[in-house]
């Protein structure tokens, strides 16, 4: 069996190659992600742990031999991979104790062969396992779940309140689908007003230092309720709508103004997935087999239209609370509750040609935006 014979082969290359071409994407700035600024830069970073993951499960092939992925409907693997890929983490350090040097692994190695005149399998899968668990343990892959992070720090001057951008990840177990959530949340606590708030020029305290990113929510005394929060509040069953109503009533000082979920994949390779039988027989018949393949995203997003406030009563009250507004024109938005939504394509060069041929572009792209892979560069709006 060739190389490119061997399923686990290609679908390895495929997926290197549609993150890869993803990632470049994100960072071009002419990408549609560029308009939100800091967004695409976010969006980079979690895609490359993604590529580490790839990396890591590939070299994991070397000494084991069970990888699952979903093949009937997201592409990516399942979610045991991912379980699995955090459990050797953990224990990586101990592992690698235990295990040879590389130097010493490649001269028993060289031994093995003068003596044996063969190829010494065991000591590759020793080596294998080495390279896997020096890769996995510095933790840069992507996590069943991803703490948040603080990445910008801002004040509206309305409302004289400082607003974080917080972002985390998820990978959802039930979808097998990896999940990127942004959030713009100001603060009204009174402790955070005060430190961060210049009431004088209506902008941030100038000597106050923040070293961002900042691990966490920005907010000390809402950080470790926060991070309890988003692990239990980003599954991809709860829609965008569910995640941020539920934001705005568990935390009476925090006003999320808008919440952005992109959620990666399906994810499509000839003569691996099965999800789309007409695209699966267009993808089968493109030349190269590292081309063969087509990665789908969706960009949700849900803002507040405004804030009713809060009351204040003898006997009762009530906290303020966001207005989220829900496109019910559009019967897809209110089905995903957001206030909008993008999906987005990326494809390479020839399999879209291929599709083009076959008539079916139209139909698979209808209401996507398309993105060609093209000699290491992403051509969009086609």
């Amino acid at each position: 069996m060739t190389p490119t014979d061997d399923p686990a082969v290609r679908y390895f290359d495929a997926i290197a190659a549609a993150l890869s071409g993803l990632e470049i994407f994100m960072r071009d700035d002419r990408s549609p992600l560029y308009r939100h600024g800091i967004v695409a830069k976010v969006a980079a970073a979690y895609i490359s742990r993604l590529e580490r993951s790839f990396a890591c499960w590939r070299n994991r092939l070397g000494f084991m031999e069970t990888f699952k992925i979903s093949r009937a409907e997201s592409g990516f693997p399942v979610f045991q991979n991912v379980l699995e890929l955090e459990n050797d983490r953990k224990t990586a350090a101990q592992r690698l104790a235990s295990i040879p040097s590389p130097g010493e692994l490649r001269e028993e190695m060289a031994d093995f062969i003068l003596r044996h005149k063969e190829f010494p399998e065991a000591l590759q899968r020793s080596m294998a396992e080495r390279l896997y668990l020096e890769d996995v343990k510095d933790g840069s892959t992507f996590s069943p779940f991803i703490l948040a992070q603080t990445a910008k720090v801002s004040v509206n001057p309305k409302s004289m309140r400082p607003y974080y951008l917080v972002h985390w990840g998820s990978f959802d177990g039930t979808a097998n689908l990896p999940l990127i959530y942004m959030a713009t949340v100001e603060d009204s606590s009174e402790a955070m007003v005060e430190q961060l708030v210049d009431t004088d020029s209506g902008r941030l305290n100038e000597r106050i230092e923040i070293p961002l990113p900042v691990d966490g929510l920005l907010n000390p005394d809402l950080a470790h309720r926060f991070d309890d929060f988003t692990e239990k509040n980003s599954a991809y069953s709860l829609s965008p709508l569910t995640v941020a109503t539920n934001l705005d009533k568990d935390f009476p000082v925090l006003h999320p103004k808008q919440l952005r979920r992109m959620v990666l994949g399906p994810f499509y390779s000839a003569g691996i997935t099965e999800h789309n039988s007409t695209v699966s027989e267009v993808l089968a018949k493109v030349r190269k087999a590292e081309n063969a393949w087509l990665l789908t995203w969706t960009i949700q997003e849900v803002y507040s239209k405004a804030e009713k406030p809060g009351r204040k009563g003898l006997w009762s009250s009530e906290p303020s609370s966001e207005e989220f507004f829900i496109n019910t024109d559009d019967l897809e938005a209110a089905r995903q509750g957001v206030s909008s939504y993008e999906k987005h394509a990326l494809i390479p060069h020839e399999a879209y040609q291929a599709l083009y041929a076959a008539g079916e572009a139209e139909k698979i792209f209808g209401g996507y935006k398309v993105h060609i892979l093209s000699k290491g560069q992403v051509i969009s709006d086609v």
